[in-house]
């Protein structure tokens, strides 16, 4: 099996560390989408106009928040793919419903489940990669898995009444908030302990 060097292990940590001086990104995605989820449910009868509006907004909200933490990664750094990745897509799926006027409530569905599946592989894929430098990554992970599992769920059952999927759709957004700003939290105490290093054996040494 390959060994991962010293240089490329460092590097790595590295990276980590700088999600770690970043931890307000994941706080901020995180209540934006408690935010969103509250809307929500305190107007669970809204217009498909306005359940456009807001999902439009926190979508665009989301990818533009991970593009910048993407794009500030140092020169020399990883960049983090999976970042950009859910960042595109998280922009095209915002973008997709707010210029599109005449969408109808089952496309928009689609183009929720479609956004809901691709952004949880991509935070399930950044998961991994810190699953062996901190703690708390299962967290990432948990949110990912639950994105995909929301996703399916929307494509197996599209006739769903529209209350029914407001509801999917505020829970989902609430639980996904939660569990994003645990882990900035998390984050933010991991970057600002008084070593800075990883904990004992978070470095891979073998692959």
């Amino acid at each position: 099996m390959p060994t991962m060097t010293g240089a490329s292990a460092g590097t790595h940590v590295r990276g980590v560390m700088m999600l770690a001086d970043r931890w307000w990104t994941l706080v901020l995605r995180g209540v934006a989408a408690v935010i969103f989820g509250i809307l929500t449910f305190l107007a669970p009868g809204a217009s498909l106009f306005a359940l456009v509006l807001l999902f439009g907004a926190y979508a665009i909200a989301n990818g533009v928040i991970n593009l910048v933490l993407a794009a500030r990664t140092p020169a020399g750094e990883p960049r983090w793919g999976s970042l950009v990745f859910e960042s595109i897509a998280s922009i095209v799926a915002g973008a997709l419903t707010l210029f599109w006027p005449g969408i109808t409530a089952l496309v928009l569905l689609f183009v929720i489940a479609g956004w809901a599946i691709a952004t949880g592989i991509a935070q399930v894929v950044a998961a991994v990669r810190l699953r062996k430098q901190i703690r708390g990554e299962w967290l990432l992970a948990l949110a990912g898995v639950l994105s995909v599992a929301f996703g399916v769920l929307l494509l197996l059952f599209p006739g769903a009444g529209a209350l029914a999927v407001v509801i999917w759709i505020g829970a989902y957004a609430i639980v996904i908030g939660a569990l994003l700003i645990a882990l900035g939290v998390r984050l933010r105490s991991w970057g600002r302990s008084s070593t800075r290093e990883a904990p004992p054996g978070a470095v891979p040494v073998t692959r």
